[in-house]
C-alpha cells in the first residue's frame, strides 16, 4: 500500500477507521498561518494537547514563515509557532502565538523524517485528514486491508 505516512501511523489510522473511532477535529489555532487545520485524533501525536503544549516552541524548518519588513527595510521572516520572544521581537503580535504548533515539524515527522535533537527529544507527528472520514466506509468495504493510490483515485473518479 502506498502512503507517505510511517507504517505505525498508517496502521493507527486504519485501525481507528475500521473500528469506527477515527475522529478528525478542526483546530482553529494549531496552524501558525491562522487558518483552521484538520487534525486526526490519534494518541501519541500532536492531537494530544498535553503533548503539544509540552513541546518546546521551535520553528526550524520554516516552511510556513511569513515575511515582514524589518526596521532596516529588509525583509525578515517570522512564524507564530517559533518561541514567543523571538516572534514578538520580530514585530509579531503575541496573541497570534496562542495554541500554535509547528505544522512543518509535525508533518515531516509523520512521514518518518522527524527531527531528533541532541538531547534525545524526538519530534512527535501531526496527522491531518479532510472532513470526509466517514465517507471512506465504501472504500474500506472494497479494500479491507487498505488501498493503493490508484484504487483510491479510481474510487474518487467513480471508475472503481
Amino acid at each position: 500500500m502506498e502512503s507517505g505516512l510511517s507504517p505505525h501511523l498508517r496502521e493507527a489510522l486504519m485501525t481507528r477507521l475500521i473500528d469506527g473511532s477515527l475522529r478528525n477535529r478542526t483546530d482553529p489555532l494549531a496552524s501558525p498561518t491562522g487558518f483552521p487545520f484538520k487534525v486526526a485524533q490519534v494518541p501519541e501525536t500532536m492531537a494530544d494537547h498535553d503533548l503539544r503544549d509540552g513541546r518546546e516552541r521551535l520553528c526550524d524548518l520554516g516552511y510556513l514563515r511569513t515575511p515582514y519588513v524589518r526596521d532596516t527595510g529588509a525583509i525578515g521572516y517570522r512564524c507564530a509557532a517559533e518561541p514567543i520572544h523571538v516572534y514578538t521581537r520580530k514585530g509579531g503580535d503575541e496573541a497570534n502565538t496562542t495554541g500554535r504548533t509547528c505544522l512543518c515539524n509535525g508533518l515531516v515527522s509523520s512521514i518518518g523524517l522527524g527531527q531528533t535533537r541532541p538531547d534525545g527529544y524526538e519530534e512527535p507527528p501531526l496527522l491531518t485528514l479532510g472532513d470526509e472520514v466517514a465517507s471512506l466506509a465504501p472504500l474500506l468495504a472494497r479494500h479491507a486491508a487498505g488501498w493503493s493510490a490508484d484504487e483510491a483515485l479510481d474510487w474518487l473518479l467513480g471508475e472503481g
